[in-house]
């Protein structure tokens, strides 16, 4: 068992009634956050995408490569990084980097977001909600495994023959898939046999364990190993991993 700890970056914004929104203070205070999390011993720190004024983490890889120059040994996540409204390769190179500062403790969450304000700020339309993470994250598993990339798409340019560097200290960036609600997610997962998170997004944690069946029916039914530790599904979230 893992124990961990995630942030959005909570700040009441200054227009909200009693509301003192300080984002430099609270800026030190994630990192101060991250820094005893690791002199404690405790295995994971996430910190999750939001692009409203109620959260100041917009750029999760940019706070995780700040926190991973203080601390030594915990590991550092998104939780999540909005993949469908994100460029993969950016994604990708944005994690190596903190991957290479860190010494190998990076790892990508990625889902589709809790909320929806991403899609219009970037130029996304919300009809193709689930097709862009399909597509973005089957490009982003492809840079993950091969250095050199070709790949086609209908939401983003297609690449033809192009290294994406850096390259992570690790062999490849363990990444994640972050649910909440839908069946076809925990079964699109437990296809790709890629490790699972699901967002207790509200009422009992045992609501969310025919998530888990389900991920693990179809797992086992893509020939992968569901009982591997790596592949096994963490709950809760976004309280950490297990805790």
């Amino acid at each position: 068992m893992q124990l961990g700890i995630s942030s959005f970056g909570e700040v009441a914004p200054a227009h909200v009634a009693g509301g003192d929104h300080n984002a430099s203070q609270r800026m030190q205070e994630l990192l101060a956050l991250a820094r005893l999390a690791d002199e404690v011993g405790l295995d994971v720190l996430a910190l999750g995408e939001h692009h409203r004024p109620d959260f100041i983490i917009s750029a999760p890889e940019v706070i995780l490569a700040a926190v991973a120059a203080v601390t030594r040994r915990i590991r550092l996540s998104s939780a999540v990084t909005v993949l469908s409204s994100a460029d993969p390769v950016r994604v990708f190179q944005n994690f190596a980097t903190v991957d290479l500062i860190s010494g190998g403790r990076a790892e990508i969450l990625a889902g589709r977001g809790s909320f929806i304000e991403s899609y219009p700020l970037f130029g996304y339309d919300l009809k193709d909600y689930d097709a862009l993470f399909v597509e973005k994250l089957d490009l982003l598993l492809k840079i993950n495994a091969s250095e050199v990339v070709s790949w086609q798409g209908k939401h983003r340019p297609g690449i033809a023959a192009q290294g994406v560097y850096p390259r992570p200290a690790q062999p490849k960036l363990p990444i994640w898939i972050g649910i909440g609600g839908t069946p076809a997610s925990a079964v699109r997962a437990g296809k790709l046999g890629l490790p699972l998170t699901i967002a207790v997004l509200g009422g009992a944690p045992d609501r969310y364990v025919p998530f888990a069946e389900l991920y693990r029916e179809s797992a086992q039914q893509a020939g992968h190993d569901a009982a591997q530790p790596a592949a096994l599904p963490q709950l809760p979230f976004p309280l950490g991993r297990n805790l």
